[in-house]
């Protein structure tokens, strides 16, 4: 006989995220796999499919946990939750290429034309940037995704599991994504991310530059604004009249020159501090303005904020992935985006009901406010989750978190062999405070 979820599995959903992530959604990307259990008794794949996102919309529960804030509210399978290795055996059978599908079903562009802070002269504004997850320390996942290694090359810390974003930044929202490892090249993830971004202006950290990522971006149809390494394009070709210049960047075999690209050069500094050089594709300074794109390259930062919405609130800070196998690492991964976006989704059908920033709505509150709403399987029915999202709509005071301030906090190293360096001795944190506006100023290069 099979177990009682079995019979029942069909009514589990995944509250509030149910309007995006619909039964019909998920049907079609377990067929689209081949997934569909032919097992008797063995736990559905529809059903794991919302199992998993439960996972990571209740990324600190245990298994028990979160199956119960799944079915708690239905009949006859809140008292007969499956054991853990009934789960785990059912998340194997699902594999990582459900989910991932699940959230390029779910993915894409959220912003409406003219939603403030999201269009630069009629391009989409997005960002490329990347960030670590901690995986359990298995000997498949570090062969797998690498960790860092101390210098007689024994281990250190956990395996770390290296994501790649493409989010819009007006939204917050992850259009697309690569999941790879701290073994892989960001460059060579960022490459696959070109093929979505025709129209939008593409904004990346220094780690990018190269002609391969320029190229692919631009044959996309995209157009690039890229931070500088200090040995990048220092050599003028050409001199533009707002101060600006054309350099070349090159791509090498060995001592061989493969490929060359022309680029625009904008030098600047804040608040009279370190010269930042930026390069574009953007070559016509009349089109596009050197004070323009040296303030919109900061808006780069809002995928950094988007990122810190995923792996600090929604997963929790400094939690380590459950998976100890590389597949359901993936899998885990792919969940825990689509969950985000998802919130990103509501949270732009709220401010947009009231003329609202996205940035303004409180992710937190509306992620505790989802959570709230798979327990009270306020999914149940058509009438009961429009309802949910009325009320939650009507609560806008508590989630706006009102105008955002001018603030700067030091950064610290907060675990052991993170990426930035031990502060300089005698140096003190300082904690959190207002800062004035900072202060753009060009650097032209007349002569």
């Amino acid at each position: 006989m099979g177990h009682a979820w079995v019979g029942l599995s069909d009514r589990v959903r995944l509250g509030a995220l149910t309007r995006w992530v619909t039964p019909e959604l998920v049907d079609e990307a377990v067929a689209e796999h081949g997934r569909r259990d032919k097992r008797p008794g063995a736990l559905p794949a529809g059903m794991m499919v919302y199992f998993v996102l439960g996972l990571a919309l209740f990324h600190q529960d245990s298994y028990d946990d979160v199956a119960e804030n799944l079915v708690s509210a239905i009949p006859g399978m809140g008292d007969a939750v499956p054991n853990r290795s009934s789960f785990t055996r059912a998340r194997q059978r699902l594999g990582p290429q459900v989910l991932e599908t699940v959230f390029r079903k779910v993915a894409g562009p959220l912003a409406p034309d003219g939603l403030a802070g999201s269009f630069w002269r009629g391009m989409r504004l997005a960002a490329v940037d990347g960030f670590y997850l901690d995986a359990p320390d298995t000997a498949a996942n570090r062969a797998a995704f690498g960790g860092q290694v101390a210098p007689d090359g024994s281990p250190l810390a956990f395996p770390q599991v290296r994501v790649l974003t493409l989010t819009e930044i007006g939204t917050h929202a992850v259009l697309d994504a690569r999941v790879g490892g701290l073994v892989d090249s960001e460059q060579d993830l960022a490459v696959p991310l070109a093929s979505g971004t025709a129209g939008m202006l593409v904004i990346m950290d220094r780690g990018f530059v190269g002609v391969s990522v320029w190229r692919e971006f631009t044959a996309a149809g995209a157009h690039v604004l890229i931070r500088a390494k200090t040995n990048n394009a220092r050599t003028p070709i050409e001199r533009l009249p707002d101060g600006t210049y054309l350099a070349e960047i090159s791509q090498w075999a060995g001592k061989r020159k493969i490929h060359t690209v022309t680029v625009r050069v904008i030098e600047y500094q804040v608040d009279g501090g370190e010269t930042i050089r930026l390069l574009t594709d953007l070559l016509d300074p009349a089109q596009a303005p050197a004070a323009e794109l040296a303030v919109l390259y900061h808006e780069r930062w809002e995928a950094e904020l988007s990122n810190r919405q995923l792996k600090t609130f929604q997963r929790g800070p400094q939690q380590v992935l459950r998976s100890a196998e590389p597949a359901l690492v993936h899998q885990e991964v792919w969940a825990h985006l689509t969950v985000h976006h998802c919130l990103s989704r509501m949270i732009v059908d709220i401010a947009g009901g009231h003329c609202l920033d996205p940035d303004r709505i409180s992710f937190v509150k509306v992620l505790k406010a989802v959570r709230r709403s798979v327990v009270q399987q306020a999914a149940s029915t058509p009438r009961r989750l429009a309802k949910f999202l009325a009320t939650l709509a009507a609560k806008l005071r508590k989630l706006d978190i009102g105008p955002r301030r001018d603030r700067e906090a030091d950064r610290l190293v907060k675990r052991f062999k993170l990426k930035y360096a031990d502060p300089p001795k005698g140096w003190t944190r300082r904690p959190t405070r207002r800062v004035q506006p900072k202060t753009v100023t060009l650097i032209p290069r007349l002569v």
